[in-house]
């Protein structure tokens, strides 16, 4: 039996450009979450081609309840909602065979639309083990440590060059060019719904080699925008400072790194002040 997980963000959803795209509560999110949900469909579809048996949606954007259920092939499974153990890549646990990240973005610090690592602001880059580690790099290593590959991974073309790094030989879909942060040349969702499938379907058919699970300890250093937010992040343990706006914490394992690096920016959100010039 073959099952597929996939995490499904938005930032890198067809079509998405601005924070109002993807922020709830906004007339411009809701054209969004449908546009999401194709593109989550078409590699439900393509998995489906290839003869996966079970496909599993995590919905890992903000609140989590972001992917239409209404609208989702009723071919895969939907977990939705918010406080799940494993966060963005809830469903690995299940036993799955393989990954995708649909809908992923490039992170704090670097070039691409809504590029961020979890905050929107605060977070300024993030280091794992001395490289540095956007959302998917971080889930990707989660997933590494279970033994199951990261085979396709779809954003902007920004996030699709990054992934070469982080999931060598998975397949990708760059659904947009990156002009700047909120500016893309976007290409339509019947193009990019059409690749996906295809890509999808691809993926599995020759998935890439995954390394035998490996169990070994990660430090995650995060640079951050204020010395009042580094002073805050210190407050949990296992976090010490690296510098002014700098901390780094240790983790026995990938999964432990996650949860702990969660927790620190639950705190850090926290302290973000109103704009007040």
């Amino acid at each position: 039996m073959t099952r597929v997980l996939i995490s499904a963000d938005m930032e890198g959803a067809t079509g998405t450009v601005l924070p109002t795209d993807v922020e709830a509560g906004t007339p411009e999110y809701q054209r969004f979450r449908r546009l999401l949900t194709g593109d989550v469909n078409a590699a439900v579809a393509g998995f489906a081609d290839a003869g996966a048996d079970e496909v599993i949606v995590n919905d890992a954007h903000c609140g989590m309840n972001n992917v239409l259920i209404e609208e989702v092939d009723p071919r895969a499974l939907l977990i939705t909602g918010r406080h799940k153990p494993l966060g963005m890549m809830q469903g690995l646990e299940d036993g799955v065979d393989a990954v995708a990240f649909v809908g992923y973005h490039t992170g704090a610090g670097e070039q691409g639309v809504l590029a961020h690592t979890y905050l929107s602001h605060s977070i300024l880059g993030v280091r794992i083990d001395g490289r540095p580690a956007d959302e998917g790099a971080l889930n990707a290593l989660v997933a590494a440590e279970a033994g199951v590959p990261v085979v396709l991974v779809t954003g902007d073309d920004a996030t699709c060059h990054q992934a070469a790094g982080y999931a060598p030989g998975c397949r990708t879909v760059a659904v947009k060019k990156a002009i700047s942060r909120h500016a893309a040349v976007c290409r339509t969702p019947a193009a990019t719904s059409a690749e996906i499938r295809r890509e999808a379907a691809a993926a599995l058919n020759a998935p890439p080699t995954c390394p035998a699970p490996e169990v070994t300890g990660h430090v995650v250093e995060i640079d951050l925008d204020s010395p009042h937010q580094a002073e805050r992040a210190c407050s949990l343990p296992g976090v010490t400072a690296s510098g002014p706006r700098g901390v780094r914490l240790e983790s026995p394992d990938a999964r432990e790194a996650l949860r702990r690096f969660r927790a620190l920016t639950w705190v850090i959100g926290g302290g973000r002040e109103d704009d007040w010039t």
